[in-house]
């Protein structure tokens, strides 16, 4: 599939589909685009588009530029929103060479994200709303009101980062001819910025990271600013998704074998890698026996009916290696994947899960340990928010002996009390 859709006035009209996200499932091609100005629909053009069976138009411009420029043609197969998101005009043409692109459109960015909750809220809804696709959103350019809700977007389906970011620098192969159109508009005006019209990976990585510092994360943000809840996450993944999806359920005696099966596979795949820590048949059934009736275990399934991608243990109190602590955190143990059904990023939203039973139990922490000499899993921990804040000289390993291994917890927003160990 091709994600750039050729037009001959436009110059930004993209697919937001085949982006994979975290558990494997893929952004459904032909579902939403992202576009620049739709008003420069003439002819050929207009014909090309309406072949695409878009249903529902989002302009994110502002009513003097829809007044001054014009609107996407009326037309009976699809309905036309104006969802102003930008409450504070900027003039990027006037802009002096000495401007950085990156600090300066991030800062607008997140102006533009705390200004428009209400339009940005509306869009998320329309583009969740059953049977609303194809959808197209736009703005001027196609690059910054529009890159910043197709941001919001694809990380709310969980799209990794890397590929938000790249999304994002798409615009820059258009940006010659956004420039030209510029020009021909404003025959008797300077150009004097020589970033209009790029979209360097620089812009939106300063934008989330500024938007970590807020919130958390952009999916922190759209949960604190935009009221987002999981209701509307999940309406969105149905409409934009395709794939098998995880669904999480609590085990039970039912289980026992195949919690066995998956950490015995998990034993032998560590072995294969010269990691001795885990043994084959070490623990059995009476260990998630007790499990079930002392803490909680968690199975991932490829749908409801589908076949066991992952599972794992929250304990409610870790005393061995943390100590006598007050009733603050949740502790994850034997996090567990089945190589052969589990897409990717199956441990990351293993690890997700727990952190949402920790905070709904209302605990502020989330904590793990792991072998101090396996720095691989401390960075796959510290890449999911994980700081190491200890060490235990010596643990029972099992066929391993005794090892020391590291503490590592991460706050929760939202997720009540915190304590230091």
């Amino acid at each position: 599939m091709k994600r750039h859709i050729p037009f001959d006035r436009l110059h930004n009209f993209r697919d937001l589909g085949g982006y994979v996200t975290e558990d494997g499932r893929t952004v459904r091609w032909g579902t939403v685009y992202r576009s620049d100005s739709l008003s420069k629909l003439r002819g050929a053009d207009w014909e090309r588009f309406l072949g695409l069976g878009v249903r529902t138009v989002i302009d994110l411009r502002y009513p003097w530029e829809i007044e001054a420029k014009g609107r996407v043609p009326d037309h009976a197969s699809f309905a036309y929103h104006n969802l102003s998101v930008e409450h504070r005009p900027y003039d990027q043409a006037a802009l002096g060479p000495d401007v950085d692109a990156g600090r300066y459109l991030a800062d607008r960015y997140v102006e533009v994200a705390e200004d428009g909750v209400k339009e940005l809220r509306r869009a998320l809804e329309l583009i969740a709303e059953d049977g609303s696709g194809p959808l197209v959103f736009h703005c001027a350019s196609g690059k910054d009101r529009t890159g910043l809700l197709a941001a919001l977007v694809l990380t709310l389906l969980g799209v990794p980062e890397a590929d938000v970011v790249e999304d994002f620098t798409l615009t820059g192969l258009a940006t010659d001819r956004l420039v030209a159109d510029w020009r021909a508009a404003h025959p008797d005006r300077e150009l004097t910025w020589p970033d209009y019209g790029r979209a360097p990976a620089e812009v939106m990585r300063l934008f989330l990271a500024a938007i970590a510092e807020r919130y958390g994360s952009l999916r922190g943000y759209a949960t604190h600013l935009l009221d987002v809840d999981e209701e509307l996450v999940a309406a969105l993944r149905a409409a934009l998704l395709e794939g098998p999806e995880l669904t999480f359920r609590r085990a039970g005696p039912a289980d026992l074998t195949e919690l066995v099966r998956l950490r015995d596979q998990a034993a032998r795949w560590q072995i294969d890698r010269g990691i001795a820590q885990w043994k084959p048949g070490e623990l059995g059934e009476d260990h998630f026996r007790a499990r079930l009736a002392d803490s909680e275990v968690w199975l991932a399934t490829l749908g409801p009916d589908g076949p066991v991608a992952g599972a794992f243990e929250l304990w409610w109190d870790d005393p061995v290696p943390w100590g006598p602590q007050p009733p603050t955190a949740g502790y994850v143990h034997r996090l567990m994947t089945d190589r052969r059904t589990a897409p990717p990023g199956t441990g990351l939203l293993l690890l997700a899960h727990a952190e949402q039973r920790v905070r709904a139990a209302g605990r502020g922490l989330s904590r793990l340990d792991c072998r101090s000499n396996n720095p691989r899993l401390r960075e796959y921990y510290a890449a999911a928010g994980y700081r190491e804040v200890g060490e235990l000289a010596s643990k029972d390993g099992g066929v391993a002996g005794r090892y020391a291994v590291t503490l590592m917890e991460k706050r929760l927003r939202g997720g009540g009390p915190t304590a230091r160990p």
